[in-house]
C-alpha cells in the first residue's frame, strides 16, 4: 500500500501543516483526526488498514491532514472567539489549500470526508459548509455542536460551525445530492447528537443513513468496521 508524507507552510494557519496520503489512485477520500489527532493517528489506529482493499485496488486514495483542535477548540488559554477564528483557518486550509488542490491535480469534481468522533464533527461541518464540494460524507460516532467549547460567548462564527444551528437554514440544492452517513451505536457517547442530526435532516428531507450499531462503544474497533462499509457506497468507475 502506497503511503506519502507531504509537510508545506500553510498561509492559512501560518504554520506548517503534515498530511500522509494512502494510495497511487482513485477517489479521493479526506479523513479528519479525532480531537487534538496527529496526521498519523488514523493509520497508527488501523483505520487505514480496514480500507486496505479498496486502496490497494486503486478505488480510492485516502489524505489524512492534521487537526488544528489544539490551537482552537481545545485551547482555553485564549478567548474563545480566538478559538473559533482559528478553526475558520483550519476550514480554509482544508478547502482551498487540500481540496481545491485534489479537484485540479485529479479532474474529480468532488471528495468524499470521514472521521470518527470528533473528526466526524469536522467531515460533517467540512460537507454542510461547502455542500458542492462534498460526495460522500461519513460521520463515525461524531457530535455536530460546539458551544461546549466556546465558554458561553455568542457570535455568528459559532453558530455556522455547529451543523445542528446552521444546517436547518441551509437549502444549497448539493445537499441533496449528498450520501450522508451517520454512524453510531447506542452505547455512543454522541448516541443522541447522532438522533438529533438525523431528526434535522430527515425535516428537510435530506436522504442519509443513521446507522446504529448495537452494543459498541464509542472507539476504534467499531470505526474500522464501519469505514469499510461505508466506502462500499461510493460508486467507482
Amino acid at each position: 500500500m502506497k503511503e506519502e508524507y507531504f509537510k508545506w507552510y500553510s498561509p492559512h494557519l501560518h504554520r506548517d501543516v503534515e498530511m500522509l496520503v494512502f494510495g497511487h489512485r482513485g477517489y479521493p477520500v479526506i479523513v479528519f483526526p479525532t480531537s487534538m489527532g496527529s496526521f498519523h493517528e488514523n493509520r497508527d489506529m488501523g483505520l487505514i488498514g480496514s480500507a486496505r482493499w479498496f486502496i490497494e485496488q486503486g478505488l480510492i486514495q485516502i489524505y489524512c491532514p492534521e487537526s488544528n483542535d489544539k490551537n482552537s477548540f481545545y485551547n482555553k488559554h485564549i478567548h474563545a472567539h480566538q478559538r473559533i477564528q482559528n478553526h475558520i483557518a483550519y476550514d480554509k486550509m482544508i478547502c482551498h489549500e487540500i481540496v481545491e488542490r485534489i479537484r485540479f491535480n485529479t479532474g474529480v469534481g468532488k471528495v468524499v470526508v470521514a472521521g470518527c468522533s470528533f473528526g466526524g464533527y469536522h467531515a460533517a461541518n467540512f460537507a454542510f459548509r461547502h455542500p458542492g464540494y462534498v460526495s460522500h460524507m461519513f460521520s463515525m460516532s461524531g457530535a455536530f455542536s460546539i458551544r461546549n467549547f466556546m465558554d458561553g460567548y455568542i457570535h455568528e462564527d459559532i453558530f455556522y460551525n455547529s451543523p445542528l444551528e446552521f444546517l436547518p437554514g441551509l437549502h444549497d440544492g448539493e445537499l441533496w445530492n449528498m450520501d450522508i452517513v451517520l454512524g453510531t451505536s447506542n452505547w455512543d457517547i454522541c448516541f443522541d447528537a447522532n438522533i438529533k442530526l438525523s431528526d434535522v435532516l430527515e425535516g428537510k428531507r435530506i436522504r442519509h443513513w443513521l446507522d446504529v450499531r448495537r452494543d459498541r462503544n464509542h472507539d476504534w474497533p467499531v470505526w474500522k468496521e464501519m469505514f469499510p462499509h461505508y466506502l462500499s457506497r461510493i460508486k467507482f468507475t
